[in-house]
């Protein structure tokens, strides 16, 4: 088979594709139970994964009707750039391998559809490799809580050249993720027959992510999680290095806000106090999140309490990711104060099944979603919802 009908069976694959749910079900097909079952599952129960998503049924739109709606426009700013749309990539780790080069392919794709890419910490791939494909991405860091762990590595991210740089703050200790043990995964990935088979009966993945990146950049490790690299993501006895982030604190974040001259943002931020605490030292914008469900199950949806945190942090943009799926549900997140939402699994499953062409056909799925959605509720910039374009309906009864 050539290109040309590679790109033609690519092509008929990403025409089934209408909803960012769809490569989701594809995804499950085409990656091993262990690797899906990381980039899908969350903590314990899944209550906070659940209702991340059924948080977005509790509000309803109240359109208007007979506006001149022709000169829409999806545009927004964050940090004194203009971005085409509403959303961005949030970081999402080991994406490279769910997709050859998954963070490279992520990146490279924002940055064509002028959307913000938020590089994850746990990455596979060196911060300076994808910097150089993508000038403006954004950079997330891990951090621990001593001086001598941080300072060099926020050196390093500017070094690198990112110019944006998010400080995720929910992780103070792992979480309970035995589902990820149901399903195999563990960091490093333990050699074994259970994963031989799923990669023996998942090709298309073995062939065209694990054996390309070995063969073509060797053995994947943990690159960004320090100032130096980390443990591979494949071996039968190294350990990856998990200390102790208890430590962290406001004081440490005073110390990178001298230090980091660029745009600083706070990720994981719930609670107003927070927001109030991120403003006092000096933070360019939040982030609400509770990491999409994966730490502390039974969190509070970020939905629920952005209105309270927009009421508190008022100096810079509120942002959300955890649970977002549709253009309505952006939408949802602007009336109620976000300037700009988050999105990770589904990015890391378009990826997945369709390469750079998969991304850049979920990145559009998504622009038409919130172009249809203006023109139905009668505005032409999304600065024109408000909480009145909304009705609160309430919980729905399970």
């Amino acid at each position: 088979m050539n290109n040309n009908d590679d790109n033609m069976t690519q092509n008929k694959a990403l025409e089934k594709i209408l909803s960012m749910a769809d490569f989701e079900r594809e995804a499950e097909k085409r990656l091993p139970r262990p690797i899906f079952g990381y980039v899908s599952g969350a903590c314990e129960d899944c209550h906070s994964l659940r209702a991340n998503r059924d948080v977005f049924s509790e509000y309803e739109f109240v359109s208007r009707t007979l506006v001149d709606v022709s000169s829409r426009s999806q545009e927004i700013e964050l940090f004194g750039q203009t971005f085409s749309a509403p959303f961005g990539m949030a970081p999402m780790g080991i994406t490279a391998m769910s997709a050859y080069r998954g963070d490279i392919v992520l990146a490279e794709a924002a940055k064509r559809a002028n959307i913000p890419m938020i590089m994850s910490g746990s990455s596979l791939i060196k911060m300076e490799d994808l910097v150089e494909r993508a000038p403006n991405a954004w950079f997330q860091a891990y951090l621990h809580g001593k001086t001598e762990d941080i300072s060099p590595l926020i050196d390093r991210v500017d070094a690198a050249g990112f110019k944006t740089l998010v400080i995720t703050v929910d992780t103070p200790a792992s979480s309970n993720r035995e589902n990820n043990v149901r399903t195999g995964f563990s960091t490093p990935l333990k050699p074994n027959l259970r994963l031989a088979w799923q990669g023996l009966t998942h090709p298309r993945w073995l062939f065209g992510t694990l054996l390309k990146t070995l063969w073509h950049h060797g053995m994947p490790h943990f690159e960004n999680s320090f100032a130096t690299r980390g443990a591979p993501i494949i071996s039968a006895n190294v350990a990856r290095d998990f200390a102790a982030r208890g430590q962290l604190n406001w004081d440490h974040v005073r110390d990178i806000r001298k230090r980091w001259k660029g745009p600083l943002v706070i990720k994981g931020i719930l609670h107003p106090a927070d927001a109030a605490l991120a403003r006092q030292y000096g933070m360019d914008g939040v982030i609400v999140s509770n990491h999409g469900g994966r730490q502390l199950d039974g969190a509070v949806a970020p939905l629920r309490v952005l209105p309270q945190i927009v009421e508190q942090f008022k100096d810079g943009p509120v942002m959300l990711d955890s649970g977002v799926r549709r253009g309505s549900d952006m939408m949802k997140a602007l009336a109620l104060g976000a300037r700009s939402v988050f999105l990770g699994r589904p990015f890391n499953y378009a990826a997945a099944v369709g390469g750079p062409e998969g991304v850049d056909h979920g990145i559009s799925l998504l622009q038409q979603e919130v172009s249809r959605n203006m023109a139905m509720m009668g505005i032409n910039r999304l600065r024109e919802l408000t909480p009145e374009s909304l009705l609160y309906v309430g919980r729905a009864a399970r």
